[in-house]
């Protein structure tokens, strides 16, 4: 059985590597936030503890896929 990961696209997020704009997308993937730039493959990640961490300081909100 395949596990399908839900995948949202960052509106206005541009890659680090290659600046695209709107090429952005987060997903979950067991209990890992990752972020992948689906214009040239760059990807990010942070565990839960370190997206908790992130907010508390100056972020206005975190947004957490389901």
């Amino acid at each position: 059985m395949v596990t399908r990961r839900k995948k949202r696209f960052i509106a206005g997020a541009a890659c680090p590597k290659c600046q695209e704009i709107d090429t952005m997308m987060l997903y979950l993937e067991q209990g890992v936030e990752k972020v992948e730039c689906v214009s040239c493959g760059h990807t990010q990640s942070q565990t839960a503890e370190q997206v908790a961490k992130a907010g508390q300081g100056e972020v206005i909100g975190l947004f957490k896929p389901d």
